[in-house]
Formats: C-alpha cells, sequence, structure tokens
C-alpha cells in the first residue's frame, strides 16, 4: 500500500517539482506503455471476451503485432531513460516490471480455439480511445497548459479513468441502446431519396454532413439536459469536475451516454453514409472530445468562429455567472450563434469550473445513484442557472 501510494503520489507531483529533465514525463509516458502493452497482450490471449467486432480492422493484418511490439520497446526504454533521470525511482520500477510481465505473457501466448463472440467487452476499444489519446494529450498538457498550476494527473483523475474503463467495457450495451432509436427510424420512415444522394457525395462530403447533422443533434439534446431538472441531474456529474483536462470528456452517466448517443446517431446511421465516413467521424470524435476538454492554451485566432476550441469548450464547464448555460455544441459554434448561448470573450478563460454549489457527491457509485436520489431540504438550487 505504501508503494502505491507512492505511485501517486508521484504521478500527481506539482508541475514545480518536475521541471523537465526531471524523469517524470518519460516515467509517466512508460507506464502507459508498459499498461498499454499488458492489456493489449490480455486482448491477444481472450479475443473473444475482449475484442470489439466493430473495430475488429485495427487487428487485421500485422498491424497488431507491431505495435505491441513498438508499445513494449517504448515500455523499457522510457522506464529505463526515468531510473536514470528521476530521483524517485517508483515511477521506473513500475513501468519496468509491468512491462516485462507483458513480455512475458506475449511469448506464453495460449492456444485458444475460435468461440462465437455473444458477449463482449471492448477492452481493445479502451486501449484505442483512452491509452493511445494519452500518449498524445500527456505531453500536450505538460509543454502547452492553458492552466500551468495544473498538474497533469489531477485530482480526481482515477474515478474519471474508471467511467474510461466502464463506458468502454460496456460497448456492447452501450452500442445496443445507442442504435435503438436509428433502428426505429430506419423501420418507419422513407428516407431512400436522401439516402441515394448521400451515398454518391464524396466521403470528405459526407463526413463533413455526419459532423454538422450530429452536432445539430446533439446540441438541442445537450441543451435539453441543461434545460429539466430530472435531466440535469444526469449532466452534474459530468460538470462536477472542477479540473479540465483530456480525461474530464469522461465523467459522464450511463444514462446520459445512451441518451446522448442514441439521439445523435439517429441522422448518422439513417441518411445512407458510406461505413467508411461514419467510421472517420467516430475516429474524429475520440480525439475531439478529449481535445476540447484538455487543459491545452493553444491560441486559435479566427478558426475559434468556425470550430470548437478548449477555450469555447471550457467555458460551458466553468461556474462563473458568465458562463452558465453556453456553449452547447461539440464541433460547430455556429448553431450557438444561431439560437443565441454563443459566449466567448476576447483571451479570456473561465475562472472556476464545477458544479455551482457542489451538490454531486465525489465517486463513481455515489454519482451513478445521485441524479436517481432526491435533493434534500437546505440543498443549493438543483439547476445551473438558479
Amino acid at each position: 500500500m505504501a508503494y502505491l501510494r507512492d505511485l501517486k503520489r508521484q504521478l500527481e507531483m506539482p508541475r514545480e517539482k518536475r521541471p523537465i529533465g526531471s524523469g517524470w514525463l518519460s516515467g509517466v509516458l512508460a507506464l502507459l506503455a508498459a499498461i498499454t502493452g499488458f492489456l493489449m497482450v490480455v486482448l491477444r490471449w481472450y479475443p473473444e471476451t475482449f475484442s470489439y467486432p466493430e473495430i475488429a480492422f485495427v487487428h487485421s493484418g500485422g498491424y497488431t503485432t507491431v505495435f505491441l511490439r513498438f508499445v513494449l520497446l517504448a515500455g523499457y526504454a522510457l522506464s529505463l531513460l526515468s531510473l536514470i533521470l528521476n530521483r524517485n525511482k517508483t515511477l521506473g520500477w513500475t513501468a519496468l516490471a509491468i512491462s516485462v510481465i507483458a513480455s512475458l505473457m506475449a511469448t506464453a501466448q495460449p492456444e485458444r480455439g475460435e468461440a462465437a463472440q455473444s458477449l463482449y467487452f471492448g477492452l481493445d476499444y479502451f486501449i484505442v480511445n483512452v491509452l493511445v489519446v494519452g500518449f498524445l494529450f500527456v505531453p500536450l498538457e505538460r509543454f502547452f497548459p492553458a492552466r500551468t498550476e495544473q498538474t497533469v494527473f489531477r485530482a480526481e483523475w482515477q474515478e474519471d479513468m474508471f467511467y474510461y474503463l466502464v463506458s468502454s467495457m460496456l460497448v456492447q450495451v452501450l452500442g445496443f441502446l445507442t442504435l435503438a432509436p436509428a433502428n426505429y427510424v430506419n423501420a418507419q420512415a422513407d428516407l431512400g431519396a436522401v439516402r441515394g444522394y448521400i451515398v454518391d457525395l464524396p466521403f470528405w462530403a459526407q463526413v463533413i454532413i455526419i459532423m454538422l447533422a450530429t452536432d445539430f443533434v446533439q446540441y438541442w439534446v445537450h441543451r435539453a439536459f441543461h434545460t429539466f431538472p430530472v435531466l440535469w441531474r444526469f449532466h452534474a456529474i459530468h460538470h462536477s469536475t472542477k479540473k479540465m483536462d483530456w480525461l474530464a470528456g469522461a465523467r459522464m452517466h450511463f444514462i446520459e451516454i445512451a441518451v446522448l448517443r442514441g439521439f445523435t446517431a439517429v441522422p448518422m446511421f439513417t441518411l445512407g453514409f458510406q461505413p467508411e465516413a461514419i467510421q472517420a467521424y467516430l475516429l474524429i470524435v475520440y480525439f475531439y472530445s478529449s481535445f476540447i476538454h484538455a487543459n491545452i492554451g493553444w491560441k486559435f485566432g479566427f478558426v475559434e468562429r468556425f470550430l470548437v476550441t478548449p477555450r469555447f469548450h471550457h467555458w460551458h464547464h466553468g461556474s462563473d455567472r458568465a458562463a452558465i448555460d453556453i456553449n452547447y455544441a461539440s464541433h460547430f459554434p455556429i448553431y450557438d450563434w444561431l439560437f443565441g448561448t454563443h459566449h466567448l470573450p476576447e483571451e479570456e478563460w473561465p475562472e472556476n469550473y464545477g458544479v455551482v454549489g457542489n451538490t454531486v457527491p465525489r465517486g463513481y457509485w455515489r454519482q451513478f445513484v445521485y441524479p436517481f436520489t432526491k435533493p434534500k431540504p437546505g440543498d443549493p438550487p438543483q439547476m445551473p442557472g438558479e
């Protein structure tokens, strides 16, 4: 336990105590690489249980094996670099140990026959959606932070990582719930003419239309979660994080994920888009959601007029008076312009984040049951604008 507490302290070390050359960044990246390699080996051992069929193309060919070797080598190299540079060896030794275990497991993969895949958990989805994204955003937040005082692994990061894990592992259930509204529309509506027109459009045009259509639906669903008290209690969990970073977007109640994905998937799966265009859009969303939540202080200038940026979405998460009920769009700010909810002052960022009154409890399971409990007498107002 003492070792784990020391590992946690190393991960959450304040920025001023881990300057460039301290071995902290190499240690963190080594740990990410080691964990990624270990999970990939587990996935290779039990593909029928932990493989998500919708991204089976990721496993095709020899790309997965090449990537696994690269990740394990990166884990070794970065952990050794951290051991050389860092006075505290906890990160380096932990990453090295996990890399060794993953390597030994990779060389002793058991023989397994083909098995029907009726029930599965998206471990590969978790690897692609979290750990690979982490390799990108951990260095970006380290070198280009919007808030320099914020650590890369801030308070409650384990909680948000668990949110990512749950939503990834339950991807089969979420996939069923996501497609249910679209399947109903397909059964009831005659969209043959629309589909015939869209399917002939160029690939890039289809991707843009998917983004425009899904963001329009998402805007109104998102706004409804801020408007109706029964929905806000689910959405308040997403807003309860007081530090914004690439992990913050994962903090969403299971019910909200199902509702939001279900409605936004309707135009994507009913208008006749090619599967390649849908896959490209999903890949963009994986990275874009982390990007707009990330603690990245880049200045985008005129681009902010056309695309949602971290500063735009951070204002949506602000608890300042000016930040209440604004900036609902996820891709295109034009929807907020059109419907009167746009707010993006020059150069400024919100002062504070979170839910006004701190009404949301901490911890995954407490937050899971929170929307189903009644407010207690004397609790702060339950809606963001009150």
